[in-house]
């Protein structure tokens, strides 16, 4: 019962080569594995929110090596909402690349998925730091694969431009481990934390080097201003389900800064105090810039959806930057929805394109059932702009709440604000050239690449409906949600309770799991 904390790694893991290597000439049966870990992974993910909910931090000691010595896997409220936010989003995907067809353009689909889903569970749950970049790296490979499943030259292109700058991290990210340890002796997070502590200010230029290379690394995956110039041209060119799924890969790069750089480089730590924040919110402020301007000048529908997401996570990661519990559990709130928010978007581009034969966003001939993809539009295009009644608008108001210091509150505000201005402005532009005024003026346009494609079934529409019904959820249970991410938050901020579980110092011994 207590071995639950490394099943969500195990799963995938396990199920992954035999889909690759028995099932990989038969796709009904992959289907069904790979569904069947996805529903897996969602109770196992339960689970974990439950064990988690108590408040206490649980630790599972691989071979009973004590910590700092062995590998740690650390379950928490923000960790068991991570691997929750994971497999309900990977449920969703993969029902969509089954109903569509996606998962048939390459023969290794669902064991690549799950490989995927190893690797970003793992890192929502590892304890080290080098075993969070063991876990990028699977992620990587995984997300490469996923990246080019289809072929085609720009994905090709895409892909290789993908790969090469998250090389260059993984670079950066393994100088920044060999200083830390060189420096501390140590790359478990909670020693790490503990014993920065200790560091005085003037033995610590080492130390603030590290902290500096980490906040690249993460901000690559974050796709944070001035590295996310690679997430527009990658999710654009990715296979629509795959974007979709890559939306929780930029939570990642956020769930790492949250990690390692509140509880190892944050508040109370004299060496690295004020570091982070002083590069972190100005990056948040053009982030966010960045995507509302690229909203407002896509001319495609797959950017307009991409540069939303860096958007959003200049919104998610203004919040980060406070350091403070309030705005870490507004924007933790704010994740959630994006996520959701993102992967609708994107399912439903995919099904618009299908019987478009064109992602431009210009006049077409109008679709069939042109009024349900824009009302579907609609819907997912309010919930990330913002707007109410979804839950982007109280996401968006929380973070604004946290957000009245005086030396941050112009800077917060005008770029939320505005920000939301130009994306409302940029999705209704799009929503009006696709679904509007291609039914006002007959245009000759170029028939659709694939014929004349059959009506979406609602076996298609079941995702978008099901990212949109999170949203609405998260709307409607926003007082429990956001009570709920409060408590998460101030357990994140607890650098003592997270110390003494995992180093087995305190009171907190008693949430120790050993294999």
């Amino acid at each position: 019962m207590m071995h639950w904390i490394i099943a969500p790694v195990l799963l995938p893991a396990l199920l992954a080569p035999v889909i690759g290597y028995v099932m990989r000439h038969d796709i009904t049966l992959a289907r069904v594995a790979s569904m069947a870990g996805a529903v897996g992974l969602l109770g196992i993910a339960l689970q974990l929110v439950i064990m988690s909910s108590g408040g206490e931090t649980l630790v599972y000691r691989l071979g009973d090596w004590p910590a700092p010595f062995g590998i740690v896997l650390v379950l928490d409220r923000l960790s068991a909402v991570m691997v929750l936010l994971t497999a309900i989003l990977a449920l969703i995907v993969l029902w969509h690349a089954c109903a569509s067809d996606w998962d048939r353009q390459g023969r290794h689909f669902h064991a690549i998925f799950q490989f995927q889903l190893m690797g970003v569970c793992g890192a929502f749950l590892t304890g080290d730091i080098f075993n969070l970049f063991v876990f990028f790296e699977i992620l990587l490979i995984a997300s490469y694969g996923l990246m080019i499943h289809g072929g085609g030259r720009e994905r090709m292109r895409a892909g290789l431009q993908y790969v090469i700058i998250n090389l260059a991290g993984s670079t950066l990210f393994l100088f920044a481990l060999a200083v830390l340890y060189a420096s501390t002796g140590t790359l478990n997070i909670a020693d790490l934390a503990q014993r920065l502590r200790e560091i005085p200010v003037e033995e610590a230029a080492l130390v603030r080097v590290a902290a500096i290379f980490l906040m690249v690394v993460f901000a690559v995956k974050a796709a944070l201003f001035p590295v996310h110039f690679w997430l527009p041209g990658t999710y654009s060119n990715a296979p629509a389900p795959v974007a979709a799924f890559f939306a929780i890969m930029t939570k990642v790069g956020a769930y790492s800064i949250i990690r390692v750089h509140t509880l190892v480089f944050g508040p109370g730590v004299e060496a690295t105090d004020g570091l982070m924040a002083s590069w972190l919110f100005p990056g948040a402020v053009i982030t966010i810039a960045v995507g509302a301007l690229g909203v407002m000048g896509a001319r495609q529908i797959l950017p307009l959806v991409s540069f939303a997401v860096v958007g959003s996570m200049g919104v998610l990661l203004i919040a980060v930057a406070s350091f403070t519990p309030a705005a870490l559990a507004a924007g933790l709130y704010y994740l959630v929805h994006s996520t959701f928010a993102a992967a609708a978007l994107f399912l439903l581009a995919d099904l618009v394109l299908h019987r478009r034969g064109s992602g431009a966003l210009t006049m077409f001939p109008a679709t069939a059932q042109n009024g349900l993809f824009a009302a579907l539009f609609f819907g997912a295009a309010i919930g990330m702009a913002g707007m109410p009644p979804l839950s982007g608008f109280l996401g968006k108001l929380l973070v604004l709440d946290a957000l009245r210091a005086p030396e941050v509150i112009v800077w917060a505000w005008a770029s939320v604000l505005i920000g939301s201005l130009f994306t409302i402005v940029g999705f209704a532009r799009a929503g009006s050239v696709l679904f509007w005024k291609s039914t006002a003026v007959a245009v000759q346009g170029a028939a659709p690449a694939r014929g004349t494609p059959a009506p979406v079934t609602t076996t298609e529409l079941v995702p978008i409906f099901a990212a949109l019904a999170m949203l609405g959820a998260l709307a409607a249970l926003a007082g429990p949600a956001a009570g709920y991410l409060d408590e998460t938050a101030r357990q994140v901020f607890d650098h003592v309770g997270y110390i003494d579980a995992v180093l087995g110092t305190g009171p907190e011994q008693a949430g120790e799991i050993k294999p």
